[in-house]
């Protein structure tokens, strides 16, 4: 058994964690602790908060009890907006508090991507413009050419958390860019477990979204690889090797 430990902020697509878990049709268990979120709005001194060391630290040790292998701050923006150098402290004071090997959700992202050949990215965030920016300057760091984002404007966390396969699959669509070898949805807030496989059908591409990649960086750290095709590209066993 191999235990992987999410801290999730608030309470939006949490359920996108034991579907993810039911997917992966293996030995792989999932715990997820909650973090305060603070003031739930996408604004960039919010997320600041939302990310500092102390929420984050809050929760490790009860992975830590639950025999967690690695831990993952579930969080696209809570790391992003502290830049590719400040992500990287983040995710360094969570492995220290842990013990575990650590990263975050935007991370797993760039790594992600690399792992599916993708060089070229377009991005359909659920973020203010401003926002969604600062994720597209967080993957052009990362070394990802970004060819496109779409923002959509959603204020809050909650709001992200209520849409459904229609509002995912319509925000794909108009993020995709011919040019683009993989279309990013970066928000864990978002629902989007159950419906890869369509938005991968109907873009005919790889599409990479949060809780997915977050689950994917999880095992990535545990030194685990799981063949779950219905969790999309990503999850084939192997790997497609960029030229």
């Amino acid at each position: 058994m191999t235990a992987l430990g999410f801290l999730y902020p608030g309470h939006s697509a949490e359920d996108d964690y034991p579907r993810i878990e039911q997917l992966l049709g293996s030995d792989i268990r999932v715990d997820l602790v909650h973090t305060d979120i603070g003031e739930d709005t996408h604004r960039v001194d919010a997320l600041r908060r939302m990310g500092a060391a102390e929420r984050l630290t809050a929760g490790v040790e009860q992975l830590r009890l639950s025999g967690a292998e690695s831990v993952v701050w579930a969080s696209t923006s809570g790391s992003f907006v502290y830049g590719w150098e400040g992500a990287h402290e983040q995710v360094r004071a969570l492995a220290r508090a842990a013990g575990l090997p650590a990263s975050s959700t935007s991370f797993a992202f760039v790594h992600a991507a690399r792992e599916v050949g993708a060089r070229r990215v377009a991005v359909g965030a659920t973020y203010p413009a401003d926002v969604a920016d600062l994720f597209a300057d967080f993957l052009r760091a990362g070394g990802l050419d970004v060819t496109g984002v779409r923002a959509s404007g959603t204020v809050t966390s909650a709001e992200a958390g209520t849409w459904g396969e229609a509002e995912v699959l319509a925000l794909a669509r108009a993020a995709d860019h011919p040019d683009a070898d993989a279309v990013l949805l970066p928000d864990t807030a978002l629902h989007t477990a159950a419906h890869v496989p369509l938005l991968e059908k109907e873009l005919r591409k790889p599409v990479l979204t949060a809780n997915q990649v977050t689950v994917w960086e999880g095992l990535r750290l545990a030194d685990r690889r799981v063949n779950a095709p219905s969790l999309g590209t990503l999850f084939l066993r192997e790997p497609i090797v960029q030229a």
